[in-house]
């Protein structure tokens, strides 16, 4: 059963691990590390027992949040983690006074605008060549809500 959980300096090295798994240009160790110790930082785990199989983080600043990186491992997709982490992250950031959640994603993604148009966030703008690795642009999505 997937429970999610506050990253803690425990998950750190697993969310490392994980960034090298799904991403061409993943975070490093440090710098995962370094989101724990930011104030505007919020970051979330989905745990299968003791293993981290996915993660969800987030800045904010004056009530406005951009999620930084989700992640789901391979052999977890499409079981709904990254709906529950995207959702339990909306949810943690009303708590904390937040009206809006903004995220960059590729615009060959098309699982993944396919669960965030889902869950109601809209295409707002478009960052041109916004990744690298390979180069490619980025849909920029955002959802607000009322508090």
């Amino acid at each position: 059963m997937i429970r999610l959980e506050k990253m803690t300096d425990a998950h750190v090295a697993a969310v490392a691990e994980l960034e090298k798994v799904c991403f061409s240009d993943p975070w490093s160790e440090n710098s995962v590390a370094s989101e724990l110790r930011n104030p505007l930082s919020l970051w979330l785990v989905a745990m299968e027992g003791d293993t981290v199989v996915g993660y969800v983080g987030s800045q904010s600043v004056e009530g406005e949040s951009d999620m930084m990186n989700v992640a789901v491992h391979p052999e977890y997709r499409r079981q709904g983690v990254g709906q529950k982490l995207v959702i339990a992250l909306e949810e943690a950031l009303k708590e904390t006074g937040n009206h809006c959640l903004s995220l960059e994603v590729r615009a060959s993604n098309a699982p993944a605008i396919a669960l965030y148009e889902k869950l109601g966030f809209a295409q707002v703008g478009l960052r041109p060549n916004y990744y690298r690795n390979p180069k490619e642009d980025a849909y920029i999505l955002r959802k607000e809500w009322t508090l």
